[in-house]
């Protein structure tokens, strides 16, 4: 007989242990062992546990383990959380199998020891037939779903706990979001504004929907929401900084003259042209769309196009607005010089559109949706044993159900936005259809986005700044990690898997559009490098830079207005502030919009920010310390960004490693 010594770790998470039987059967390249019990009486939260399980001979090398519970009565029947396995044979090898997944029922589950492992490296045929099984049930588990047309598929699923244990929340993370969720929505319907439909009296009145739930930037846009200078800095350093771009020639539909603008120093708009001075903000993609209907009262959505200056102090400000994409007798050119609540409800309307542009573009469709599309490819198309699934799983945590949680409560037929935006109803899918149709490849990477734009140069841009740096350093790890396993161009299109991963998301997420640039195979290590570094961007980077503000942006209504329930003046100096309280949305849609913002910019518990792994999906060492390598560029990059930010009115904080989380959790 000869005995493998094995080690099991159960996680930290809550309710990780278990009181079922657990039982193990080990299978190398030589036979397989016995299925054995795992004799304790429970396998507590964090434990360590030793086992020995007994062969008559030497299963040769370990290429898989299988993990069954079974319900023993008259104890619960509950799941348990295993972190990994790892055995020493007699040999004296150590094998170690990453779990890293909820068992809950009583089938049996194959896991592949842990060195990573493409497709032509797998030749055992156990190692093979293994592979196979997996993605045959992966491919059941992770179904595509149409959601509609022109938009990506998404993953299907009844509601957002049929998902597979593996992808759920946390009991933690569950718990937490439920009941921050209901503590909000009570305390507003305990103030009675949860079903008041009275209009605004006065701004005042807005502090009282949320008492000490303000930041201290929210503080600080509710003091100065109606200056240009904060208005301009949040296309730069605010939740949407995806829009703005120098404009070097006015478009034909926005004709401003020099006569209309005053320009310091002496200067004029066309010389400030000329020297690249200006930058333009076009809503065209919300031109048509029509408003929502809230409460049988018909909503306001415009298409503003925004100019702005940079002026020789390096400040961005305001200089012209047009609220509709055609010029008109109706539709007039606004300036800083019209009467203070003609450009102040110039600037509302922008700022009203910049919330449906951001929410439905910028954050719902290039992170959310985009993150889902890498997540259910990944799942679908690589085994766990494939390097690239061990480098992004960890980029797809609660990605699934946070976004079926959305598709249920804020833009289905009943969600808050649906019922509560200017965007919502019959806009929403025309919005993000248009989104997904104008993507490329290079705006959803930040260095060819940011020269695409023209905005190297522009100063104090913050998001440009921290996201670039934070760009460099994931693709140094990335390429690290890839040029590890792929050592020629040959062996990445030899890897049918990768290749199937690719044009699953080609066609499932962008629906086959050519135009967009997103590859549809991948024929280079560079060309991987790049994509793979875009996916960890999206999913972590990007969902944190224009997630995380949104309360600090939000949390005073008035900066960033849902709806809007007139429509904009026709002729200057027609406004007052009885009309634009008229304007603004009523106490219950601006407590429920509140409310939700309130909620997606609150921080779990069990965060997991920017480069931590806490799950050892690599067992190799180059790999490992690639990790941690990367974990340290990050961390210093965060002291540096917390130094610079300590010299700012307005600090950036929303791409500072230590806030941005792994995944598109929230």
């Amino acid at each position: 007989m000869v005995d493998y010594k094995v080690t099991v770790h159960t996680g930290r998470r809550l309710k990780a242990a278990t009181l079922n039987n657990v039982r193990i059967k080990l299978v190398g390249t030589d036979g397989e062992s016995e299925r054995t019990e795992l004799k304790s009486l429970v396998i507590l939260r964090g434990s360590v546990c030793n086992y020995t399980v007994s062969c008559p001979k030497s299963l040769g090398e370990l290429v898989l383990i299988e993990l069954d519970k079974k319900h023993v009565l008259p104890l619960p029947d509950d799941a348990w959380f295993p972190d990994k396995v790892e055995i020493k044979s007699p040999e004296r090898d150590v094998y170690t199998f990453p779990i890293y997944s909820w068992i809950s029922d009583r089938k049996v589950h194959r896991y592949r020891e842990g060195k990573a492992l493409r497709i032509f490296d797998d030749t055992n045929p156990l190692g093979q037939s293994a592979r196979e099984q997996e993605l045959i049930q992966r491919s059941k588990d992770y179904e595509w779903d149409f959601y509609h047309p022109g938009l990506p598929y998404t993953i299907k699923s009844d509601d957002p706990f049929s998902l597979p244990d593996e992808v759920k929340f946390s009991f933690t993370k569950a718990a937490q979001f439920i009941f921050t969720g209901a503590i909000g929505l009570a305390e507003l319907k305990l103030k009675g504004l949860v079903d008041n439909k009275e209009n605004w009296e006065n701004l005042d009145d807005i502090n009282r929907v949320f008492l000490n739930k303000d930041t201290p930037l929210s503080d600080y846009v509710q003091e100065h929401w109606t200056e240009d200078g904060l208005f301009a800095s949040q296309f730069l350093n605010g939740v949407n900084p995806t829009l703005i771009r120098r404009c070097k020639t006015l478009p034909q539909n926005f004709p401003v003259t020099d006569d209309m603008v005053s320009i310091p120093n002496g200067s004029s708009l066309s010389k400030e042209l000329e020297k690249g001075n200006i930058y333009l903000c076009d809503y065209k993609n919300l031109d048509g769309m029509p408003a929502n209907t809230i409460e049988g009262i018909q909503q306001y959505l415009m298409a503003p196009l925004v100019l702005l200056h940079k002026r020789p102090d390096d400040k961005l400000m305001p200089i012209a607005i047009q609220l509709k994409q055609n010029p008109a007798d109706d539709n007039p050119i606004f300036l800083p010089t019209d009467s203070a609540y003609d450009w102040l409800i110039a600037k509302i309307f922008v700022r009203s559109a910049d919330f449906s542009e951001h929410q439905l573009n910028a954050h719902l469709l290039r992170t959310h949706l985009l993150a889902e599309v890498f997540a259910v490819s990944l799942l679908r198309n690589l085994p766990m044993v494939h390097p690239l699934y061990k480098l992004l799983i960890p980029h797809t945590r609660y990605t699934l159900q946070i976004n079926e949680l959305a598709r249920k409560d804020l833009i289905g037929p009943t969600g808050v936005f649906t019922e509560f935006a200017a965007s919502g109803g019959e806009a929403l899918t025309m919005i993000l259809a248009r989104s997904l149709s104008s993507i490329t490849f290079r705006s959803l990477c930040i260095a060819d986005d940011i020269v695409d734009r023209d905005l190297q140069d522009v100063p104090n841009f913050y998001y440009r700044d921290d996201g670039l740096q934070l760009w460099n350093i994931m693709f140094k790890y990335v390429q690290g990690v890839i040029q590890y396993y792929y050592k020629s161009d040959d062996e990445i299109q030899r890897d049918s898997e990768l290749q199937t991963w690719i044009k699953d998301i080609f066609e499932r997420g962008f629906l086959s559009q050519t135009q967009t640039g997103i590859p549809q195979s991948f024929t280079t290590v560079p060309d991987l490098v790049k994509f793979v570094t875009m996916v960890m961007f999206t999913c972590s980077c990007q969902h944190g830079a224009v997630n995380n503000g949104q309360y600090d942006y939000g949390g005073w209504m008035p900066n960033t207005p849902a709806t809007l329930q007139r429509p904009p003046p026709t002729e200057k100096g027609t406004t007052s502030e009885a009309t634009m309280l008229e304007t603004l949305p009523p106490i219950n849609v601006t407590a429920q919009g509140m409310a939700t913002t309130w909620l997606l910019s609150k921080e779990s518990s069990d965060f997991v920010p920017l480069g931590d792994y806490p799950e050892d999906h690599y067992t190799e060492e180059t790999p490992r310390q690639l990790q941690k390598d990367f974990k340290a560029k990050v961390d210093m990059l965060s002291i540096a960004i917390g130094n610079r930010n300590q010299g700012l009115e307005i600090p950036y904080t929303y791409l500072d490693p230590k806030k941005v989380e792994n995944s598109v959790a929230i």
